[in-house]
């Protein structure tokens, strides 16, 4: 297993931890298999995407934000960030990528992120590798 950190530098946003993902599987030795790419933060998440377009990952902050505000008076959560945790939740805090010749499986357009929610932080990822 591989841990490595990501330090975010605003609020919300999405950072493109491709590499560092593909660094890991192959530092794994895996030849076949999956890799899990997991985030264990409440207020952060993992989710796959488009990377050649930086508009996609700012129009899926910018609609994820207007969609959960964070000032909703609805909110009890006495910390201010129960927008936040909800975002964490619908995203989810991580995902499964194939690996193949030893590099995770992903399409021409996608990239891994990390999504933050609640920052700035330094944030943990961990990325198992197992063989199949």
């Amino acid at each position: 297993m591989v841990r490595f950190e990501v330090r975010t530098h605003s609020r919300t946003g999405f950072v493109d931890i491709t590499s560092e993902v593909v660094e890991a599987v192959g530092e794994s030795g895996v030849r076949s298999g999956i890799a899990l790419v997991y985030c264990p933060h409440t207020t952060a998440g993992i989710t796959i995407n488009e990377n050649a377009d930086p508009d996609v990952v700012n129009d899926l902050e910018m609609k994820s934000t207007k969609l959960i505000e964070r000032d909703d008076t609805d909110f009890t959560h006495a910390e201010g960030n129960s927008d936040s945790h909800l975002k964490s939740s619908l995203f989810g805090a991580s995902e499964t990528l194939i690996v193949e010749a030893g590099a995770p499986m992903l399409g021409t357009w996608q990239g891994v992120y990390l999504a933050e929610f609640d920052g700035p932080r330094t944030r943990s990822v961990f990325v198992k590798v197992v063989a199949g």
